[in-house]
């Protein structure tokens, strides 16, 4: 898997990515600290309403960037985003009011869903082998999950010589070094997008790419299903581990380190996994692994704390890590498959915007059905919810979904540089190719014969 760093360019990005995730973790500590101080008992509204807006950023900003990323080079688009981040970054430890820490957080997840979905569209084109990009994409699932399990530790070390305010320079320092590294590189330049339209038009085309496209729209149902898992993890652990089991704090490290396990391990079978059986073999098995796994859980919360009920908590984690990992590592490989290389920026950024939807619904619904109707409630209507997506990708994902479709031109004019291997058919100009949704082909085909 490492022979891909081989690759100077890929393993600059790879390495300013990794350092900008350190840190964004270390900023996730301090600002805990930094809420507690203000708010007080009243840090956890704090934390979670910066939670949602860090979502509605994603989800708002994305698409916009994807609508002018062509015109953009990408090299500045990431160092811009960075610098931003650092300097929001230093700003933090000075703010007194709540209502600053909103401000801020604003910024610096706008800069996030900027940077992201740019170095995401990018990694593509440095490796177009599939092979390479399929063991990029589990690198990546690797690093946000040790970076789940490094930082914290890092600021537990760091938090003992030095004051929390300290963290944010040290996430000051990851965003500029991601920028150097960025800067160090030549990045591929964007192709031109042949759409017309403003910026919301070109916006709203990476959604239209995923409404229209199969195996797309299944893989938003499948981020959903794994939205649905994810956030009784990461929402109501703590309540799990010291509320239902009554252990002390540093047994939620160890619970969330589970699900980091799990997910690690799946990230490194899964490039041999994905070149034997095909993403759609990998993924669905994965999702329907999912309900199951909640139902476990709603059986391990209803009884009784005890030993053998802890140790089911944390095998129900590393299983949730292990199958979520295996539903997303492979949706690069998806979305490069569905779209153009000119239109990789918009269905990034429509994929980085749709999926953190699915978590702006799960996140709170996790919240408000474990603090009202109880955990073993919230995990069977979270996997009510992860078996419902996960049927409705299974129906709308063709179990066969080969990439040359058959199809017919109505509206193009004979002599149209397009039909160059068509023939004329009653119903209009029929031929066949690698199809995608672009500014040529606004439908999925119909199934006819292949050309």
């Amino acid at each position: 898997m490492l022979a891909v760093l081989r690759n100077r360019t890929y393993r600059h990005l790879f390495t300013a990515q990794v350092v900008a995730l350190v840190g964004t973790g270390l900023a996730t500590v301090a600002l805990s600290l930094l809420a507690y101080k203000i708010a007080g008992d009243d840090a956890s509204a704090v934390l979670g309403t910066a939670l949602a807006i860090k979502m509605i950023a994603y989800v708002g900003i994305a698409p916009v960037l994807g609508a002018v990323a062509d015109r953009i080079p990408r090299r500045a688009v990431m160092v811009a985003m960075d610098l931003a981040r650092a300097g929001v970054a230093l700003t933090l430890p000075f703010v007194t009011q709540v209502w600053q820490i909103y401000v801020l957080i604003f910024l610096l997840q706008s800069a996030s869903a900027a940077f992201t979905p740019t170095l995401t569209a990018t990694v593509p084109e440095v490796l177009p082998d599939e092979r390479d990009y399929t063991q990029a994409l589990s690198m990546t699932r690797i690093a946000y999950d040790l970076e789940s399990l490094f930082s914290p530790a890092l600021a537990a070390a760091l938090l003992t010589v030095v004051s929390y305010h300290w963290l944010f320079t040290g996430t000051a320092i990851g965003f500029l070094a991601s920028a150097a590294l960025v800067v160090s590189v030549v990045l591929p330049r964007a192709k031109p997008v042949e759409r017309t339209g403003g910026v919301y038009a070109k916006a709203a085309f990476g959604t239209r790419l995923y409404w229209a496209t199969p195996r797309l729209l299944a893989l938003l149902a499948l981020d959903l299903a794994v939205a649905a898992a994810g956030a009784i993890v990461f929402v109501d652990t703590v309540v799990i581990v010291q509320g239902h089991f009554h252990r002390a704090a540093g047994y939620v490290s160890l619970a969330l380190g589970a699900y980091g396990v799990g997910s690690v391990l799946a990230a490194l079978a899964l490039p041999r996994l994905l070149r034997r059986l095909g993403d759609r073999a990998v993924m669905l098995p994965a999702a329907y692994a999912l309900p199951l796994i909640l139902a476990g859980v709603a059986g391990v919360t209803a009884a009784s704390a005890g030993t053998w009920t802890w140790v089911g908590l944390l095998v129900a984690w590393a299983a949730i890590g292990a199958a979520c990992s295996a539903v997303l590592t492979p949706g690069g490989r998806v979305i490069r498959r569905s779209a153009a290389d000119a239109d990789l920026p918009a269905a990034f950024a429509a994929q980085f915007s749709l999926s953190h939807s699915c978590w702006l619904l799960t996140y709170p619904l996790a919240g408000w059905l474990a603090a009202g109707a109880g955990l073993p409630v919230t995990a069977v209507v979270l996997g009510g919810i992860a078996l419902a997506a996960t049927l409705a990708a299974t129906a709308i994902w063709p179990r066969r979904d080969p990439a040359h479709l058959g199809h017919v031109h109505h509206d193009l004019p004979a002599g149209h540089p397009h039909l160059a291997d068509a023939h004329r058919t009653p119903d209009g100009w029929n031929h066949g190719h690698d199809f995608v949704i672009d500014h040529l082909h606004n439908h999925w085909p119909r199934p006819v014969a292949r050309a």
